[in-house]
């Protein structure tokens, strides 16, 4: 299967996390075990799970797994916009994290069709 360390799409998740990571740094201390957390184990997700599906034996568990880390993408953006709306995040700021993720999300998908038509 793939190298997923060599997967554009899991470097770009990876960094997305550490963006992730700094945004919800300063949120209050009182959302450490709500949203923060959420967010975080959501962002996480999202290389986690395109890693274990390059680490699976069939194109059909890679094409799951990403599907999984697509949702991921949907949680966090969900959660950044609650934040948003809570004060917790500048709309400048949410903006080019959505950016990121929506790059994310559109890479994604077009990997799960180039896999889904090489069979």
């Amino acid at each position: 299967m793939h190298q997923y360390k060599e997967l554009k799409i899991w470097q770009k998740a990876i960094a997305f996390v550490s963006d992730i990571y700094k945004v919800t740094s300063i949120f209050p201390d009182k959302e450490k075990f709500n949203l923060i957390s959420q967010i975080n184990r959501a962002a996480v997700s999202i290389p986690s799970n395109i890693a274990e599906g390059a680490g699976r034996n069939s194109k059909n568990e890679f094409i799951q797994f990403l599907a999984i880390a697509h949702g991921s993408t949907y949680e966090v953006e969900t959660q950044l916009i609650i934040s948003k709306n809570l004060g917790y995040i500048l709309e400048e700021d949410l903006v080019i994290i959505l950016e990121k993720l929506s790059e994310l999300q559109k890479m994604n998908y077009a990997f799960q069709q180039s896999l889904k038509s090489n069979y």
